[in-house]
């Protein structure tokens, strides 16, 4: 080979192998604190230019260590007092490694102030020590450090060892405490050695005890120190994905839109290189962006559109080291749903559309009226909403939706003329239930051409409600005018005969063949037929062909004043009050209108206003009072009624002035002095109160004969032979008698006295006294409690016959006054007088046969004499009111 070629060949040889040397410095210089702590960051070796190759890095001193990526960190803590100069070794493939020079020079301030306080420091003061001092101070081990095992870490020492044959030990996490097993101290030298690697993600840090002893005596030498060894962390735990990749974004939405957040974590220490997670799209697209930082997805342009794709799926990587190519990194499908808005009208699918209806047709589905929208099914911008924008004037048609098939329905809802219009034109518009979001875009509109067929149809009236006003009373044979109906086709009314379908009153006749319209009974305004002041009649008109039409007349009645007012009541009732002349409200009616009615005016004629005066009249009432003090009677009163107009007639009012009881008069009134019948009566109660007390006299000398009360003798008493009381006295039911007035008293007092006992029976000698039968409880007193009650508790409710037989509840103001119980008074009184006479004398005498007859008297005199006083009250009372 020539010279020159040998040359050239060596050149070429050389640029290159220059790559794997040039792609990084020769030699880094850095400054560094004087005291540099585990995990700090000196500097980074470029590697941007080294290519994809791949490269391994190493140091040459064990107090730094250098990650993948380039990056120098301290892995022990170190001091840097003066340059302090290493290597770190790179090697490419299979090559040959490189070295880089690094020199880590101190901060010249730092350096001098720890130069000042090392000086001062007591430990540099000959002959003065305060304490006893371990070595090494903490140190790191790397995380899931690669074999050879075992390694040494570091030495620990401790000054005893001048003075003593020392052993070394060490006890607790990762040696005697989980993880087991990782270090191991060399007991003569105090070496750490690590047997294995460790996870710094499970013990970022690991704290044991570390003692020394005398070897000859085993006693400690030093206190016990806590080695403190921190794992230092190594890139090896890719990021990770949090929670769900699923968004959603308006469609149309603006650039920058915020789609959501992208959330990921990364286990390796936080705040180093290798968990500051850089986030990147990888899907080539220029719908969205996302921030490398935060991970938050943002859109990129407005041009997104769910009708051309619904859901957009974008891979998103997280990359730890920032992204660099040498960081560990993950990948995912996050999925954009685009939400749907309005910005597709409805659009027709035909240019127009046609139909035929038939004329006099209503309700009608015409047609149906077929659109797409391409918005999102069954949702507010699907749903159509159809509107006639023209052509629908009169509201003939109607435009529904069919929920199904989203299609138009188009209705007749009036019955369509042939005659008026062969041809209907609409224009029909299809929208949605919300409006449009972009502006620019309208509504579709469609033309719709309905084609309407002839019917022969039946005779129109022309109105179809024809109002006549009319007068009330008009003469009968005034003809009011005509209603005719034509036929559609014709126009004409030729061959149409009329009927009259309705009309209650018969007021009107209609010409058979004219359709004359004439009166043919009186018209009144004040009939139950007439509604509002209107009456209708129906008229059918019916064509040669047999088709019929309806038409309707309206007589609109106008009033005249064809009537007076009269009084609501004819007979009037005006009770006494004390103290002051009765009166009473005089009402009246006139069945007229305005303004032949109300107000009305009141005016006494005659005698009237000699007895009688008006007040406080009103619209259509006046008050009538008494003007003189008159007896209790019937009297007609003479009062003129007129109307508005002042037509009216003198109108007789019968007013009854009476006692009321309730708002209505008494049967009968009452004088006001005594009377003969109330003295008789008075006279009558003394004599009554003779003869009672003569009969307790001799009853009572009969003490040992017996007697009962017995419904067969008439409420007479039954002497016995029985010398004393015997069972029948004894009966439960003899004595029951209701506490009315004074007998409970009696009653009472004859219980505490022993006189009555109510376990015992009663027995009655016969009527000869020569047999004896026991008397049942209806024997003894039979009907007495039911009897007794009705006299005595409802006698005010209640009346009785000339005979003394009971004929009902009857009303307490008409029952108090009625002139049949005013004659039956008397009996009933008879009838209540005999019990309460054998009720008497049967305890009195029974009293006094048992040697209480003092007794008896004292205590129950009182009762007695209120008794007699009662009885000859109501008497007193009934005759009073009977005269």
């Amino acid at each position: 080979m020539a010279p020159g070629g040998i040359f050239r060949f060596c050149l070429i040889v050389t640029i290159l192998a220059q790559p794997a040397q040039s792609c990084f410095p020769r030699s880094i210089r850095s400054q560094v604190p004087v005291k540099i702590d585990p995990g700090y960051v000196i500097t980074q070796v470029p590697l941007d230019h080294c290519g994809d190759v791949g490269l391994s890095l190493s140091s040459s001193d064990p107090h730094f260590t250098v990650n993948t990526d380039g990056t120098i960190v301290v892995a022990v803590v170190s001091m840097v007092t003066k340059i302090r100069s290493f290597q770190v070794w790179v090697k490419a493939g299979r090559g040959q490694p490189r070295r880089v020079d690094v020199q880590l020079i101190p901060d010249t301030e730092q350096l001098h102030q720890y130069t000042l306080h090392a000086q001062s420091a007591p430990w540099n003061q000959a002959h003065k020590r305060f304490k006893r001092r371990w070595s090494p101070l903490p140190f790191n081990i790397i995380e899931n450090a690669l074999p050879p095992f075992p390694k040494e870490v570091e030495l620990i020492g401790s000054d005893s060892s001048v003075n003593y044959t020392v052993r070394y030990t060490i006890e607790g996490p990762g040696v005697t405490q989980p993880p087991m097993n990782v270090f191991s101290v060399v007991h003569e030298t105090g070496m750490v050695i690590v047997h294995r690697a460790v996870d710094r993600e499970l013990y970022p840090k690991l704290v044991f005890q570390a003692r020394v002893t005398d070897k000859l005596t085993g006693k400690e030498t030093d206190r016990p120190l806590d080695i403190t060894v921190l794992v230092l962390d190594l890139n090896d735990n890719p990021p990770t994905f949090l929670g769900p990749l699923e968004f959603q974004v308006v469609e149309q939405s603006r650039p920058d839109t915020e789609v959501g957040v992208v959330t990921a974590t990364d286990r390796d220490e936080a705040g180093t290189p290798h968990t500051q997670i850089k986030f990147s799209l990888l899907t080539e697209n220029q719908l969205f962006n996302i921030h490398p930082q935060s991970g938050k997805i943002t859109t990129k342009s407005g041009t997104l559109d769910r009708e051309v794709q619904a859901t957009i799926p974008v891979t998103v990587e997280i990359r730890d080291m920032n992204g660099a190519k040498s960081g560990l990194f993950n990948t995912a499908i996050a999925t954009i749903t685009l939400v749907d808005v309005n910005d597709n009208p409805p659009t027709f699918t035909e240019t127009i559309l046609k139909a035929d209806v038939e004329e006099d047709k209503a309700d009608l589905l015409v047609l149906r009226i077929p659109v797409e929208d391409r918005d999102e099914v069954n949702t507010q911008n699907w749903k159509a909403k159809f509107v006639i924008t023209h052509g629908n004037e009169n509201n003939d048609f109607r435009m529904d939706t069919d929920p199904t098939t989203n299609e138009g329905l188009l209705y007749v809802v009036k019955p369509l003329d042939y005659e008026k219009g062969r041809l209907v034109a609409l224009i029909v518009s299809a929208q949605n239930e919300v409006p449009l979001v972009n502006s620019l875009t309208s509504w579709n509109t469609i033309p719709v051409e309905l084609s309407v067929s002839d019917v022969d149809e039946g005779p129109e009236f022309s109105p179809l409600i024809k109002v006549i006003r009319v007068k009330e009373n008009t003469p009968i044979g005034t003809i009011l005018g005509s209603y005719m109906a034509l036929d559609p086709e014709t126009r004409s009314n030729t061959g149409i005969r009329y009927l009259k379908v309705s009309d209650p009153g018969s007021w009107l006749s209609v010409g058979e063949e004219t359709g004359e319209l004439k009166v043919t009974n009186l018209i009144d305004l004040e009939s139950d037929l007439v509604t509002n002041a209107m009456y209708n009649i129906t008229v059918n008109a019916v064509d040669p062909s047999s088709k019929s039409g309806m038409g309707m007349i309206t007589l609109l009645i106008e009033d005249t004043n064809d009537n007076i007012p009269v009084p609501d009541d004819r007979v009037l009732v005006l009770c006494e009050e004390e103290g002051k002349r009765g009166s009473v409200t005089v009402m009246a009616h006139d069945p007229d209108l305005l303004p032949y009615s109300s107000p009305y005016d009141f005016q006494l004629s005659g005698e009237s206003p000699k007895k009688w005066r008006l007040r406080d009249a009103q619209n259509i009432s006046v008050v009538l009072e008494q003007a003189v003090d008159m007896p209790r009677g019937n009297y007609e009163v003479e009062m003129r009624i007129a109307d508005l107009q002042d037509k009216g007639d003198v109108q007789v009012v019968n007013v009854k002035v009476c006692r009321c009881l309730g708002g209505q008069c008494v049967a009968a009134t009452s004088s006001v002095g005594m009377g003969a019948w109330g003295t008789l009566a008075l006279l009558l109660a003394l004599a009554m109160l003779l003869l009672l007390c003569l009969l307790f006299v001799v009853v009572c000398n009969s003490r040992g004969e017996k007697m009962y009360i017995d419904d067969s003798s008439g409420g007479m008493l039954l002497h016995s032979n029985t010398e004393a009381p015997g069972e029948e006295v004894k009966s439960a039911n003899l004595l029951m008698i209701p506490p009315v007035g004074g007998l409970d008293v009696i009653d009472q007092s004859a219980k505490e006295t022993g006189l009555l006992d109510q376990n015992r029976n009663v027995s009655a000698g016969d009527m000869s006294g020569t047999t004896q039968q026991t008397m049942g409880q209806q024997q003894v007193y039979q009907s007495s409690r039911q009897d007794f009650m009705s006299n005595s508790v409802h006698h005010q409710n209640s009346f009785y016959t000339s005979g003394g037989q009971y004929r009902g509840r009857a009303n307490y103001s008409d029952s108090l006054y009625q002139k049949q119980a005013n004659h039956s008074l008397f009996n009933t009184w008879d009838t209540n007088k005999l019990y309460l006479d054998e009720v008497f004398l049967y305890l009195l005498c029974l009293s006094l046969t048992r040697n209480n007859h003092l007794h008896f008297l004292l205590k129950h005199s009182g009762h007695l004499a209120g008794t007699m006083l009662s009885t000859i009250y109501f008497i007193s009372a009934r005759m009073y009111s009977i005269q």
